[in-house]
């Protein structure tokens, strides 16, 4: 079963930092390029981050660039996205996705969604 589980979201002040994390299983996931999503409430789901399969290539939403950044550990199987100075704004449910994935052998184009973790910025 393909999977993927995000953690670490939490209540934080404005310029405060999180790391949210997003555990993958299921799939080759050293193979898949990853991305991260935000959706606040009312808005439509927007693209933060997207790291490849290697990890030595990101890029970055204009309201992101330079106060967050993604990484990943493929002997884990989890990318991350470290958030720095973050502003109310920020506040939304950030996703993990997979557009496309390895699994037995087989390829498959067809996304991989977490199911989400909470970020709110509030004093």
């Amino acid at each position: 079963q393909v999977q993927l589980v995000e953690s670490g979201g939490g209540l934080v002040q404005p310029g405060g930092s999180l790391r949210l994390s997003c555990a993958a299983s299921g799939f080759t996931f050293s193979m898949s390029a990853m991305r991260w999503y935000r959706q606040a409430p009312g808005k439509e789901r927007e693209l933060v981050t997207t790291i490849n399969s290697s990890g030595d290539s990101t890029n970055y939403a204009d309201s992101v660039k330079g106060r967050f950044t993604i990484s990943r550990d493929n002997a884990k199987n989890t990318v991350y996205l470290q958030m720095n100075s973050l502003k109310p704004e920020d506040t939304a449910v950030y996703y993990c996705n997979a557009q496309t994935y390895w699994s037995g052998g087989a390829f498959y184009r067809q996304a991989i969604w977490g199911q989400g973790t909470q970020v709110t910025v509030s004093s």
